[in-house]
């Protein structure tokens, strides 16, 4: 099977679309299928170019971190690209992207497939303060619907995605096909190393956050924790944020103003690697508080490289969460957090044995069975057999 993935956004821009499309291309390549992506150009490569075809773009004003594809630029790509033949177009963003597939799959006859990878609902007060937050929750609603139900066929996450979307009044057929873990997605760092790089000594009780430094990820609750947990019980705790993104300021200075400025490490992004493995070990705890995700990705991550993980039970991140393993859920209530993450920092045998069960499980996510999942989906859209 031939597929054309589009998309607004690929790396180098780390996030978890990226992420996605990666971990599916490289699972469907190894089956046997030919894949080739439509991505915005950043003006440098990244390590997997071939079958990448990257598309003039712009700047978008409100987040400088990301591109918008020029729609002639991408209407003359797409054009070159159809002497291919793709047997379907799977979309994986809701902007320029998706026009430009539905267009491109009716003129090849063939399906069109998108990914929805964002709680918008939840995404563009943040970004777009310009109405009230039920103003743009109502319009993310109305256009998502649109949207979606001029699709053959949607591909959502998480079983919690998928619910919102129906109350959205979405009809297009749905499956929850979650992001896998590539096999060799990590290796195993040296968190020791990565302390004494960042000026936290060896015994110095350490939490962890990786992804991306937005409003949307709840990092100002997971401040809030640290000062509670630095006034009570553990005074010489450090919270490592590992990532970029329009948030990082105003998370600086929410530090100094709870007196938390030598309790932080802003480390930046941190490329897939032992580098990023070193930071997630570097942690007694993996924290996480978002409200948005429709997976989570970064939890499995953490429990791959035996780190437990403390976070609250939020959309996507059910899904991962429901096993109860590798894992403490937490409210969104700082003492409740708190004392879920006291309880790990206080009971070494505790820890160990979610790190334990985590790694074990993060094993069952392996990527092969989701790309296998999409694969059916493929088939039965092609042969007409898809059922809501």
């Amino acid at each position: 099977m031939k597929i054309l993935m589009l998309s607004d956004v690929y790396f180098p821009r780390v996030n978890g679309v990226s992420t996605s499309i990666q971990t599916f291309r490289r699972e469907l390549w190894r089956l046997g299928h030919e894949v080739w992506v439509v991505a915005p150009d950043y003006g440098r490569p990244t390590a997997d170019e071939d079958g990448i075809s990257r598309v003039l773009s712009r700047q978008v004003l409100f987040d400088p971190e990301d591109r918008m594809m020029r729609p002639r630029s991408l209407a003359r790509r797409l054009t070159e690209l159809r002497a291919r033949r793709f047997d379907l177009v799977h979309v994986q963003t809701p902007f320029v992207a998706h026009y430009a597939g539905i267009r491109l799959a009716r003129r090849l006859g063939v399906s069109c497939v998108e990914t929805y990878h964002t709680f918008f609902e939840e995404y563009l007060f943040h970004y777009l303060p310009i109405l009230p937050k039920n103003a743009w929750r109502a319009v993310a609603r109305v256009v998502t619907r649109r949207q979606c139900n001029r699709l053959h066929g949607l591909v959502v996450p998480s079983q919690a995605m998928r619910e919102v979307l129906v109350q959205y009044g979405v009809r297009t057929p749905m499956r929850v096909i979650p992001t896998g873990m590539p096999a060799d997605a990590f290796e195993e760092g040296d968190g020791a190393a990565f302390r004494a790089r960042h000026g936290i000594a060896a015994g110095q009780p350490t939490l962890v956050f990786v992804g991306r430094v937005a409003f949307e990820k709840n990092i100002e609750f997971l401040l809030r924790v640290v000062r509670e947990l630095k006034r009570t019980t553990h005074p010489d705790l450090v919270l490592i944020v590992a990532g970029e993104g329009p948030a990082e300021t105003s998370l600086r200075r929410l530090g100094a103003e709870l007196g938390l400025t030598d309790h932080l490490r802003f480390v930046g992004y941190l490329g897939r690697g032992i580098e990023l493995s070193s930071c997630y070990q570097a942690g007694d705890v993996f924290v996480f508080a978002s409200r948005t995700e429709t997976q989570g990705l970064v939890l499995l991550e953490a429990m791959s490289l035996g780190v437990p993980v403390v976070s609250t039970a939020v959309m996507g991140t059910c899904d991962i969460l429901a096993a109860g393993q590798g894992a403490l859920i937490a409210r969104e209530d700082v003492a409740d957090f708190a004392a879920q993450v006291r309880r790990l920092l206080d009971d070494a045998p505790l820890r160990r044995r979610l790190g334990e069960e985590g790694r074990l499980y993060a094993r069952q996510w392996a990527a092969e069975g989701p790309a296998r999942s999409l694969l059916a989906f493929y088939r039965e859209l092609q042969a007409g057999r898809v059922t809501a």
